[in-house]
């Protein structure tokens, strides 16, 4: 029978011995330390959505989340030298939260917008009066389509909607001059005029958009109802001899990236990410390789503050669940250490965006606080 040795060296701080065996500790005071303590959430106390929020932020795991989401989101809106550019991914409009993101615009708060074709497409529904309606679950998805209902997880797209979409889509694309070259903030913009003079009771992203001065961009213009309507009128002029449409995404990029060198500050608020979060988050690394390797003399600009709920987690390795942390690397993001300022939640967006947005408008109408002026400016098509 093999003995141990039972003479155990000194254990202390930092010394924790072989085969691992623990240590004396030296515990800590943690007002000493200064550590913020938790505070139990006693609903009796809470009395609007802001004060729910707020006590949250002094809890644990998502609640904590969502309230620091908030302080974020209120310095933002407070930031006269901040730029905030929101984006867009997922079926939002279709899950009805396309009023929240235009009561953004409306404030000022938001500056741009980059967005799915298809988040824009679904709104457009809400725009020509149309609705969106709860789906049956007892109704295979086979008896959808023969009936014409197109699903998005819980909710029906009636495919008569987007038909009622193309009208609108129509209108605008045959009144375009073929002489000018197309993008889809240029496009963004013509709908919007087009809703402001057509749709005067109607709320929607972009009619609020043209009247604010808030350029819309859709980076990958193609993978949306708006971008097949565009491809059917082209084909259609080119049947009739007319001049097809030239569309050009590399004048959304240069325009994006003119808007937000011209600021003095940027932050960005990103639900969901996918195409819109990375094509937004690329004008740093874009500007620092038109410096690098142009030898183009811009500032080298990053956000300064960051906003984003998405439940995707980070372990799946995707764009949509990366950190802010990782993004720092890639020179997009002002680290903490210089001023950066970053809230992420991971919740589903129907639950987050509400009561974060709901929580902040609270903060700013009780006292009396004034948004940035919205950068009418930006309308101006080059």
């Amino acid at each position: 029978m093999k003995h141990g040795n039972h003479n155990n060296p000194t254990t202390g701080p930092g010394n924790h011995g072989g085969e691992g065996q623990g240590i004396d500790r030296q515990l800590h005071n943690p007002i000493e330390d200064r550590l913020i303590p938790l505070e139990p959430l006693d609903l009796g106390k809470v009395s609007s959505i802001d004060g729910l929020v707020r006590a949250m932020a002094r809890t644990a795991f998502t609640g904590r989340q969502l309230g620091e989401a908030a302080d974020v989101l209120e310095a933002m809106a407070l930031d006269k030298d901040a730029f905030i550019v929101m984006t867009l991914a997922g079926a939002m409009t279709v899950a009805k939260q396309g009023l929240i993101i235009t009561e953004l615009i409306d404030r000022g708060i938001v500056n741009a917008i980059v967005s799915t074709g298809a988040l824009m497409a679904h709104g457009l529904v809400e725009a020509t009066g149309r609705a969106h309606f709860r789906a049956n679950p007892e109704v295979s998805d086979e008896e959808l389509y023969e009936q014409g209902y197109n699903r998005v997880y819980d909710t029906l797209e009636p495919e008569q909607n987007l038909d009622d979409v193309e009208e609108v889509m129509s209108a605008v694309l045959e009144a375009w001059d073929h002489n000018e070259v197309m993008c889809s903030y240029k496009l963004n913009h013509a709908i919007g005029a087009h809703l402001a003079r057509q749709a005067q009771g109607q709320r929607g992203i972009l009619k609020s958009a043209y009247e604010k001065g808030v350029p819309v961009f859709v980076p990958a213009f193609s993978d949306s109802e708006l971008g097949l309507d565009t491809a059917l009128n082209n084909r259609l002029r080119e049947s009739t001899g007319r001049h097809k449409i030239r569309f050009d995404p590399f004048e959304d990029l240069e325009h994006f990236a003119a808007t937000l060198l011209r600021q003095k500050k940027l932050g960005i608020f990103t639900i969901g990410g996918g195409v819109p979060r990375n094509w937004s988050q690329q004008f740093g690394p874009f500007i620092e390789l038109r410096h690098r390797r142009l030898g183009e003399n811009v500032p080298l600009k990053r956000y300064h503050y960051g906003l984003r709920i998405c439940p995707e987690p980070v372990h799946w390795g995707g764009l949509s669940g990366s950190p802010y942390s990782e993004a720092i690397s890639w020179g997009k993001f002002v680290p903490p250490s210089e001023g950066g300022k970053f809230g992420e939640v991971f919740v589903d967006a129907t639950v987050g965006l509400p009561i974060i947005v709901a929580a902040v408008l609270e903060r700013l109408d009780e006292n009396h606080k004034t948004t940035k002026k919205p950068k009418k400016e930006l309308a101006r098509r080059r």
